[in-house]
């Protein structure tokens, strides 16, 4: 579901007031908001494949068909299992609102700001932070 938030969930960007200060009240509501929803989404896909895969696990006769649904099966849970780990995520993006850091680099605790949180919700890095991480991440690959 790396496709852009605002598509499947309904939030405006926010805009923030003229002085307003970061990660506001009013700021962090928006956010908690969007997190929420989007982990109750991924709950309700998750539900609607436990119901697909009851209701069509029947024994299928033909190899090639019972192939194709196992296929279809196996696609779906692994799906589901990323979104799955998507969750904890999003958990652990909620427990940083409670604790009054949602919002702020894990690395340098500089804000993350607010496209970028809209865009990754569950960001724990600023970009800054985030494309050093990925250059060593990439030279210990090399």
């Amino acid at each position: 579901m790396k496709k852009d938030l605002s598509k499947f969930l309904d939030f405006k960007p926010y805009k923030p007031a003229k002085g307003e200060e970061y990660m506001s009240a009013k700021q962090v509501g928006h956010f908690k908001k969007i997190l929420i929803e989007w982990k109750d989404l991924l709950i309700q896909e998750a539900d609607k494949t436990v119901e697909h895969m009851k209701n069509d696990s029947t024994k299928l006769s033909d190899p090639n068909d019972a192939a194709t649904q196992e296929e279809e099966f196996r696609l779906e849970l692994r799906t589901r299992d990323r979104e799955r780990k998507l969750i904890l995520k999003i958990d652990q993006a909620l427990q940083r609102v409670d604790d009054g850091l949602y919002g702020y680099c894990e690395d340098t605790g500089e804000p993350i700001g607010i496209k970028r949180l809209e865009a990754r919700p569950i960001a724990t890095l600023c970009i800054e932070a985030q494309e050093r991480h990925e250059r060593l991440e990439k030279t210990q690959i090399d």
